[in-house]
């Protein structure tokens, strides 16, 4: 599928001898001594790397590294992941100790036809999430072609992804950003029905939006995690310790009566496994037709529950899944995610998109990403994208 109308992909700018600034999202995780643990999101921005040095373009990448608040923090360096994408990409990639700067720049000017430079973690200026105009025009005069392959920022108006590209002649899509755009898009079109969703996670308040959006497209819904005992409190059922959004139960009740006049099919949890806590090591099952006792917690979808929803992944011709039905980390809680993760990799007709964060980290944990037809690289910017909204890093393309 082409991209929207106004939208250029990379491979149509004239990139060669010119600064490229790229976007990307080397949001990853790293282990206690500073070393990449999970190169996923490198990995998948190497496909636009790669084009852009084989046309000798001259290359500015830019990202951010969890939370500094516009704070200088050192721990949160990009630099092991400089270290991880030069190693993958066997060629220098030189890093600016500064977001902006003198020392940027300079960085930047020393550039030649094919090399790399990576600017140092933008959110540790405050005029990156701020978007603010001064930061903004600081990072569109070290390029003349400008490309975002950070879908998982899309979302977010920050000066990088949305604030920038004004000020920039030429602006284009990486491959990463153009095959979310087309996977994406076509669960806003016609699909082959039953479509069916499947949502997890901490929150109802996470995800009531996608939910409302949801019930005009599909045709079941099947609810696990945290956010399922909200709802399900909501229908008078007892959790004992569990976590309850208990501000949110007449959200829940109004989504449940919504679905119910819609005639689209809501499965909640008949039985989940429980424990006295996060910490514990083994868990049993109880069906929610007794309850949750009052001084243990539901951390995942029982058996009785796995095989309703292994029955209804197996029935749709379309899917979407976001979020894990329990605490997966663990391994006596991980049951119902990977069941989940097996059901759809085992069917082999449907569309099968998997949103990320989450639901991408247990995608990896049962080695299925080959077998489902897209992993997302952005758990909120998919669900926003999902729910028909304009996504900023998106729009700012836009020629």
């Amino acid at each position: 599928m082409p991209l929207p109308r106004g939208i250029k992909h990379v491979s149509e700018l004239g990139v060669e001898g010119k600064r490229v600034f790229v976007r990307v999202d080397l949001n990853v995780p790293l282990t206690k001594d500073r070393k990449v643990s999970d190169d996923a999101r490198i990995q998948a921005v190497l496909p636009t790397l790669r084009h852009l040095i084989e046309r000798d373009a001259r290359i500015v990448l830019a990202s951010h590294l969890g939370r500094p608040d516009g704070q200088v923090k050192p721990e949160l360096t990009l630099e092991p992941v400089a270290a991880r994408l030069a190693e993958l990409l066997d060629r220098d990639v030189v890093l600016a100790d500064e977001p902006v700067g003198d020392g940027a720049r300079k960085v930047v000017s020393d550039l030649r036809d094919g090399q790399i430079a990576l600017l140092e973690n933008l959110r540790f200026d405050p005029g990156e999430e701020a978007n603010d105009e001064t930061f903004a025009r600081a990072l569109a005069s070290y390029c003349d072609i400008y490309v975002n392959d950070a879908f998982g920022t899309a979302h977010r108006a920050h000066a990088s992804t949305a604030g920038m590209v004004k000020f920039v002649g030429e602006r284009g899509a990486g491959f990463v950003m153009a095959k979310e755009i087309d996977v994406l898009s076509r669960l806003l079109g016609e699909v082959e029905k039953p479509y069916l969703a499947v949502l997890g996670g901490a929150k109802v308040s996470d995800k009531i939006e996608v939910l409302d959006a949801l019930l005009g497209r599909v045709q079941a819904i099947a609810i696990g995690g945290a956010m399922a005992n909200t709802f399900l409190v909501a229908q008078g059922k007892r959790l004992g310790q569990s976590r309850i959004e208990k501000d949110k139960l007449p959200l829940a009740r109004n989504f449940l009566r919504k679905a119910s006049e819609q005639k689209v099919t809501i499965h909640l949890p008949t039985d989940v496994v429980v424990a006295s806590g996060l910490d514990a090591t083994t868990g049993q099952v109880v069906s929610m037709e007794a309850g949750v006792p009052d001084d243990l917690m539901a951390l995942d979808i029982g058996p009785a529950t796995i095989e309703v929803y292994r029955r209804a992944l197996q029935a749709a011709a379309t899917i979407f899944w976001n979020g894990p039905m329990g605490v997966f980390e663990k391994p006596a809680f991980a049951a119902g995610t990977m069941a989940v993760a097996r059901a759809m990799a085992d069917h082999k007709v449907a569309l099968t998109v998997v949103g990320g964060g989450d639901s991408a980290a247990a995608v990896a944990q049962a080695g299925i990403e080959d077998k489902v037809t897209h992993v997302s690289t952005g758990g909120g910017a998919s669900l926003e994208f999902i729910q028909g909204l304009d996504l900023p890093g998106i729009a700012a393309l836009v020629a």
